[in-house]
């Protein structure tokens, strides 16, 4: 994977001795993520990787919630005052989950409107509608990413008084929304990169022909430049059209994969909360 100028938390869940394979896939999982550094200036297959990641991540959380041995242990402890933690923040780690998948989801449409566009193109080329969005998406992310900083900084509930198994799982979850925080900044930082100036030569543009993509090019910031240029070019331009309607289908199966893995993240984010939920109301 890529690296990058933030890290994320080392620590280790530190399991007790002889636990469930449940639990040593969880870890393992976790710690694959932790020692990951996280790009501040993330391309398409950096996020993918780490939506992937976090996908397992979720994907182990559920099956370790979901052990019989797990469900006894949370149905008998008296405090649940850090499921309420848990809970709540659930429900905000839900929406923004929810609420960046449609945004790539809508990202990934309006590039399939500007292809139709390209395809049946006669004169100058209007790209208002993707120019509009694309304020607003970045408009968007940034807020999300203030959204997440402060439920990365809230205070967590002590615990205290409860058995081993019950603590490890508590750390866990709180584990799993950690680094989902930071996984989830990637991806809006990724989404708010800066919007390109229009330019009124293709000189840029054919600095990517020749030069194909760079390492650390935000594919955003590139799919901006080559339509900035779009209503500039000429009828005998065709092969910076093709270029540009590659790129767009490059674009657009990267966010096809990113948005069916934060699909998966949020069914998996669901089912848990259900189960959490389950434990709270058998008391």
């Amino acid at each position: 994977m890529a690296t990058s100028s933030s890290k994320t938390n080392n620590r280790s869940i530190s399991l007790p001795s002889r636990s469930h394979p449940a639990f040593q896939n969880i870890e393992e999982e976790l710690n694959k993520l932790k020692t990951w550094e996280f790009s501040a200036s993330p391309t398409a297959e950096v996020v993918y990787n780490g939506v992937v990641g976090l996908g397992e991540v979720c994907k182990c959380m559920g099956d370790v919630l979901n052990l019989p041995l797990t469900l006894q242990a949370l149905s008998e402890c008296q405090n649940k005052r850090w499921v309420d933690e848990i809970l709540d923040k659930s429900v905000r780690f839900l929406d923004i989950c929810g609420t960046t998948r449609d945004l790539v989801s809508q990202f990934k449409e309006n590039i399939k409107d500007v292809q139709s566009l390209l395809r049946r193109r006669k004169g100058d080329l209007s790209i208002t509608s993707y120019t509009s969005f694309r304020k607003k998406m970045k408009k968007d992310a940034k807020n999300f990413v203030s959204a997440l900083k402060k439920l990365d900084h809230e205070e967590v509930v002590a615990v205290m008084e409860v058995d081993q198994l019950v603590s490890v799982v508590i750390r866990v979850l709180r584990e799993v929304t950690t680094i989902g925080i930071s996984v989830f900044q990637m991806v809006l930082v990724f989404l708010s990169a800066p919007i390109s100036r229009p330019i009124s030569k293709w000189s840029l543009v054919s600095r990517l022909i020749n030069k194909g993509y760079q390492d650390n090019v935000n594919e955003i910031e590139s799919v901006d430049v080559a339509l900035s240029s779009l209503s500039k070019c000429g009828p005998n331009e065709m092969e910076k059209i093709q270029f540009v309607q590659s790129k767009l289908e490059t674009v657009e199966a990267h966010f096809e994969c990113i948005e069916n893995g934060l699909d998966n993240i949020f069914r998996c984010l669901i089912r848990s909360r259900s189960t959490l939920l389950n434990v709270v109301s058998c008391q």
